[in-house]
């Protein structure tokens, strides 16, 4: 019989679509509240994946990942998936979203996104949030799945992911360092 164990933290890693970055600046900000310090920021990149989003903010979409220095219980997914929900309907004007905050938690071995929306390859977490094993980490690389996005295929995100992972690994050394003392 397997013994039942607290999971290993995991960096909290914010996805957010904008068609203005100004909206970057203000999801920080309210995103730092809740979840502390940003360690990793990315530069901004141009979103053109997918039409998905042009009826609800039009043409033009911009991309940033930004990461959290805390690391925290990946359980805790669907509470931070809510949030994100929240300010996304606190900031929306005429019924349509400003801002598109896609949480997900990092562990060596793979990227989780949650979303809403169920499909056969997602599990449940509750409060109606589904998590998706987005991508896994390989051989030294980012590896996705048939069901990921096509814009977590591509070399630009996985660079992005790499370094957030960076962080992480230092992150979790330092921590072992620190408890070996």
């Amino acid at each position: 019989m397997g013994v039942a164990r607290e999971p290993a933290p995991a960096k909290l890693v914010m996805a957010m679509l904008a068609p203005h970055e100004g909206w970057f600046d203000r999801a920080e900000g309210a995103l730092r509240e809740r979840f502390g310090p940003i360690d990793y920021r990315s530069d901004i990149l141009a979103f053109d994946f997918t039409s998905y989003y042009t009826p609800e903010f039009g043409e033009g979409l911009l991309r940033r990942f930004v990461a959290f220095e805390r690391l925290v219980d990946p359980g805790g997914l669907a509470a931070v998936k809510t949030l994100t929900n929240d300010l996304e309907r606190a900031w929306a004007e005429a019924g349509s979203r400003r801002i598109n905050l896609d949480p997900g938690y990092m562990t060596l071995a793979k990227f989780v996104l949650a979303t809403t929306k169920d499909h056969s390859h997602r599990i449940y977490l509750g409060q109606g949030i589904y998590a998706e094993v987005t991508l896994t980490y390989r051989d030294r690389d980012w590896r996705p799945w048939p069901w990921t996005y096509p814009d977590y295929r591509s070399e630009a995100y996985h660079r992005i992911l790499h370094d957030i992972r960076a962080v992480l690994v230092q992150q979790l050394r330092k921590e072992r360092e620190q408890n070996a003392d």
